[in-house]
Order: C-alpha cells, then sequence, then structure tokens
C-alpha cells in the first residue's frame, strides 16, 4: 500500500479552519496516518514493524532524560497553519501542559521540544523536504530526521538552529553512529540496533 492524496480540489478556497476539518473527517482505515500537507489532505499506510522499532528505541531513551513535565506523543498532530500543515510527527517531545490547554487533537507545532521523523519509503520527501521547512518555520527548535530510505544508505541527520523555513545540519551520519542530541536533552543516542528495511 502507498501514500494516498486525498483530492479536495473544492478545498482550495477554504481557510485554515476548513482544512482541518477535512483533515477531521477523512475516513481512513485504522492506523493509517492522515495528515494535512501544504494544504493537502493525504493518507499513508501504518508504518512498517521497522519503523515501530526505531520510533520504540527512541522513545525508551528519551524517557531517561526529559523533565517530568514533558511529554512524549506518537500520534500528536502539529499543527504549522502559516504552511497550511498539520502533521503527525513519529515522536514529538512536548510540555504536558501545553496538551492540557488546548482542545482537540493537535498543539502548535511550535510548542514542541523536539520533533523526529523516521521515514516511510511512501513519503520519505514529505520528511526531508516539506515537513522540514514546516518545523523550522515554526520554530521546532531540534529536529531529528531517521532516514532509513536515503538514496546513499540509512541516515540520521539532526536540525537546528531554525530561520525562517530552513534548519542547520547539526549533525549527520549513517545508522550505527551515535548521535549526541544537545540540552536540554543531553543524550547520546546510539543507533546501532536500527534496522535498515
Amino acid at each position: 500500500m502507498s501514500a494516498l492524496t486525498v483530492d479536495h480540489s473544492t478545498a482550495e478556497g477554504h481557510e485554515w479552519d476548513g482544512l482541518v476539518r477535512i483533515w477531521q473527517e477523512t475516513d481512513a482505515p485504522e492506523g493509517c496516518k492522515v495528515e494535512i500537507i501544504e494544504g493537502i489532505v493525504t493518507v499513508a499506510p501504518p508504518p512498517s514493524n521497522a519503523h515501530n522499532d526505531i520510533a520504540d528505541q527512541v522513545q525508551r531513551e528519551l524517557y531517561q532524560v526529559i523533565p517530568r513535565e514533558w511529554g512524549i506523543y506518537q500520534t500528536l498532530g502539529t499543527a504549522v497553519p502559516s504552511r497550511e500543515g498539520l502533521y503527525i510527527p513519529d515522536i514529538a517531545v512536548a510540555p504536558k501542559e501545553v496538551l492540557r490547554a488546548e482542545d482537540g487533537n493537535c498543539i502548535p507545532a511550535s510548542a514542541a521540544e523536539l520533533i523526529v521523523e523516521i521515514t516511510s519509503k511512501t513519503n520519505a520527501s514529505n520528511d526531508r523536504i516539506k515537513k522540514a521547512a514546516g518545523y523550522a518555520q515554526a520554530g521546532v527548535p531540534l529536529y531529528l530526521l531517521i532516514d532509513g530510505w536515503a538514496p546513499g544508505g540509512p541516515t540520521v541527520t539532526l536540525y537546528g538552529e531554525p530561520h525562517g523555513d530552513v534548519y542547520r545540519v547539526l549533525w549527520a551520519g549513517k545508522f550505527g553512529d551515535t548521535v549526541e542530541l544537545p540540552e536540554p536533552f543531553g543524550l547520546k543516542l546510539d543507533t546501532g540496533e536500527f534496522p535498515a528495511e
């Protein structure tokens, strides 16, 4: 199953609230990821076992270093209305108080402390380009891209210092390398057990 773009040509003139309403009403099979990427509602199949394994490994490491007031979420909507985006990152680290203060099922992406995206074969370019630009524009301080489908082989890239819709590359390596997430995380993440697909 590949990513499916839902054609909502009548949504062209809709405001942000209309796009969110379409997103909320999209009937997708259980486990599928429904997102708004540059004003288009997309549906992607459930992630692979390898993808879920990587997410679990990262989450376990993050729980050892984050403050109790923060949470780690695998299905949290992060909104970037300025880019007509509502993403469901593989991992979002955000203060719990933000979730408690927001109604519905998403938060402003700007409230996240760290976003982790793990590419899938069907939508890797979205994570590499469109979502990276959206997270940067929202001012997410750290964006960790785990790209098992990179053309030169599986890679890990840590982005930071957002400016406009561009990040600075803080670190880049291959599966097997150790990436160091700076404070407030102070985490050395060993990618040696990340499965390649």
